[in-house]
């Protein structure tokens, strides 16, 4: 590459709009304030850490209301007993923490009093890692890429945009990019699901790979915009052919969804779009993530989406509580598909989610998939292995109907 080219790429990247600036105001350290509540909640078959949990959850409601504010959440354990309890909801305030002053019982209703203190932070620390699932980012306009360029965006996005949320040590990443969700990639996030009631292919991926959520995407838009053509075959034609091929003009346009694995429900979506001129090509051996990759200009341009994306689902994610499946009952012993590499504790309580109704049958033998999950118990682990856990339930899980595919959630 000889000097003037590599000066030539230099100053079209640096003319490129920054996505952030370094003058920009440092962020402001969050406020804090400290309300006491009361919340209370019914005990349903003699499940008591259930009705308490249920009853903080009430408490800290009551707190953000006198607040004005909205809540997110955590949960803290002190000696293996929860003296900390959070639950996240869709909110602008989070909770910084929240702990137990007094709790009683009368009648059949559970009673607390509690000190919670909420703060104006956007983001959760969250306690467990989650699993999440990569698939294929197809293109829009498949014909915007030629075959002399890298065929490598197609999986290496959504690939790269998953090890970077690894990186962060909130997630763990599954790659399922050979495959996509989109027929129709020009309709996205819509799946193409002729009949509402069938199993969802974003249950089906989330099933197949044991992951909580499901990243897919498209990339929308890679138009290249050309210079007329140059005629002739001399010199001065070359000169110009040579110079169109640097100031060319491309669009890069790409969308990224993540979706609940259990419910198959969309929880949240960017679009990022931005243009380039100069070399806006990648050679057809280059992979995305690679330093040849990186050096390009599409390349780099492509790897700061890939990095801001992965800042905005981080974000967006950390107070999504963790959710994992039970995968074997065994008298009180309750399976779990999740253990130390999600850190998970000894001592740590998830809430249990049985389902309480049979499945809708429709004509045409199409029905709901996904019964009715109601919250039915609180789930204390007693054993940790580096792939599974096992807890045990206060009320035998026969008591509450609870079985192998239920769901257990952090709140």
């Amino acid at each position: 590459m000889t000097l003037f080219y590599k000066l030539l790429m230099l100053s079209s990247f640096l003319a490129l709009p920054a996505c952030t600036h370094p003058n920009l105001p440092r962020p402001i350290a969050p406020a804090f304030v400290t309300i006491n509540a009361e919340g209370q909640a019914a005990i349903t078959k003699n499940s008591k850490l259930l009705a308490r949990r249920l009853a903080l959850q009430d408490a800290i409601r009551h707190a953000a209301m006198q607040s004005g504010a909205m809540v997110k959440s955590q949960t803290r354990l002190n000696q293996g007993s929860v003296m900390f309890d959070t639950f996240s909801m869709r909110v602008s305030a989070a909770v910084n923490q929240s702990q137990i002053l007094e709790e009683w019982q009368e009648n059949n209703i559970y009673h607390v009093r509690a000190k919670v203190t909420l703060s104006n932070a956007e983001t959760c620390q969250p306690q467990y890692r989650k699993r999440i699932i990569a698939t294929g980012f197809p293109l829009v306009h498949p014909e915007q890429l030629s075959g002399s360029e890298t065929q490598d965006l197609y999986g290496g996005i959504p690939r790269e945009i998953m090890h970077q949320l690894m990186e962060s040590q909130d997630f763990i990443g599954f790659n399922h990019t050979h495959t996509s969700l989109y027929e129709q990639p020009d309709s996205a996030p819509n799946l193409g699901e002729d009949w509402p009631y069938t199993f969802s292919k974003v249950m089906q991926v989330a099933n197949d790979e044991g992951g909580q959520l499901v990243l897919s995407g498209v990339i929308r838009d890679l138009k290249l915009d050309l210079p007329n053509d140059v005629l002739g075959n001399n010199w001065m034609a070359l000169a110009k052919s040579l110079a169109r091929s640097l100031s060319a003009r491309r669009s890069v346009g790409v969308d990224i969804y993540v979706h609940d694995g259990f419910t198959g429900a969309l929880l949240t979506q960017y679009r990022y779009t931005d243009a380039l001129s100069g070399d806006v090509w990648i050679p057809s051996d280059y992979t995305v993530g690679s330093i040849g990759f990186k050096e390009t200009l599409l390349g780099a341009k492509i790897s700061q989406i890939i990095a801001i994306t992965s800042a905005d689902l981080r974000k967006a994610l950390s107070c999504y509580p963790f959710t994992t499946r039970i995968i074997k009952v065994d008298g009180n012993k309750i399976f779990i598909d999740a253990g130390a590499q999600e850190n998970l504790n000894i001592g740590d309580q998830l809430v249990v989610y049985a389902q309480t109704s049979e499945e809708l049958h429709l004509e045409g033998n199409h029905q709901f998939v996904g019964r009715d999950n109601q919250a039915m118990g609180v789930l204390t682990l007693r054993e940790i292995r580096p792939r599974y856990a096992i807890g045990e339930l206060e009320v035998p899980a026969t008591d509450l109907g609870v079985q192998e595919g239920d769901w257990v959630k952090s709140w």
